[in-house]
């Protein structure tokens, strides 16, 4: 069966509202928190863009809701040893509540330091190893690893969760699909494609059917669906660029300019916007009829609360029943 998470996103919501978010969340009824991991934010109007450990700290002691990155990217801009110490100490205290969602990332967040933004090949190449690293530091031994892209001395967490934290892989291409099957404990797609879920299980092989697949949409809850239109478009607009173009922009003044392309039906063919429960209980059912076990939904804007009485008492109990 099913489950339905929250999103909550950095890039649109300071610190202390992500937290009062996730603590709506669980009284909605939502089983499960998604919270992205940037340094920019999209765009100047989304306005935030904290740093998600910090956050993970705080919701940790707000909610004991189960909570993943959405996802983090190992392989630039901080590397895979300090992101496994912070992963490990999220783990500890979350007390087995949490997983770690990756990928191979954008040039929007990690070309921060200067570093030269690799090809997606290169970067899932990347990736892998970062994997590999991370699992060996889980263990709580010394590490000394000398590999292609990656060097770690002599290191070892001495803070460490009694299990090893799951590694969910993200992809939205065959290729990062099939190292998704190989590699990683379950499987992110932001889009409900079966083909892709099936792709990801055969790469898994014998065990393929007992890993997660998860999934995350967005929409704009509001009791005016032109309004709530607008607000999307205002602030995602970005959903319905094609392409590379979001792993590859730099900065959020380049994805303004690419935004300018975008109308405001476009979007709409991307996010529900408005009141209309039926449409967005058909949004969510179709990440259950492509096989995923669990969607996350991010609410667009400034009325959460209104989007979580809405979710509360239209859509999350026709999901359940």
């Amino acid at each position: 069966m099913t489950e339905y998470g929250y999103f909550l996103m950095a890039e649109e919501h300071e610190p202390a509202a992500l937290v009062e978010q996730a603590r709506m969340a669980e009284q909605a009824g939502f089983t499960a928190l998604w919270i992205s991991d940037h340094y920019h934010p999209w765009n100047e109007a989304q306005g935030q863009s904290s740093f998600v450990w910090s956050v993970i700290g705080a919701l940790a002691q707000a909610t004991s809701l189960p909570i993943q990155t959405a996802v983090t990217c190992p392989i630039r801009r901080i590397h895979p040893a300090i992101v496994a110490q912070a992963v490990a100490t999220s783990a500890v205290l979350l007390e087995g509540r949490f997983r770690l969602g990756v990928g191979s990332g954008e040039a929007l967040n990690e070309h921060v330091l200067g570093d030269r933004w690799p090809p997606p090949a290169i970067r899932l190449e990347m990736l892998e190893e970062a994997i590999a690293v991370m699992r060996q530091l889980f263990g709580g031994r010394k590490v000394s690893h000398h590999g292609k892209h990656y060097t770690v001395e002599n290191a070892r967490l001495y803070t460490v969760p009694e299990e090893p934290v799951p590694i969910d892989i993200a992809a939205f291409g065959s290729a990062a699909a099939a190292l998704a099957g190989r590699v990683g404990d379950g499987f992110i797609t932001m889009v409900p494609d079966a083909e892709l879920v099936a792709r990801f299980r055969r790469g898994s092989g014998a065990g393929g059917n007992s890993k997660p697949v998860r999934g995350g949409l967005k929409v704009c809850w509001g009791p005016d669906a032109d309004e709530a239109l607008r607000t999307a478009h205002r602030l995602w607009a970005s959903e319905a660029l094609p392409g590379q173009l979001l792993s590859l922009l730099p900065t959020p003044a380049h994805f303004e300019q690419a935004c300018e392309l975008v109308t405001p039906e476009r979007v709409a063919q991307r996010v529900i916007c408005g009141p209309d429960a039926d449409a967005h209980i058909r949004a969510l059912a179709a990440y259950a009829e492509a096989g995923f076990d669990t969607v996350y939904v991010n609410q667009i804007g400034p009325d959460q609360r209104g989007f979580f009485d809405f979710y509360r008492s239209k859509v999350l109990p026709q999901l359940a029943g």
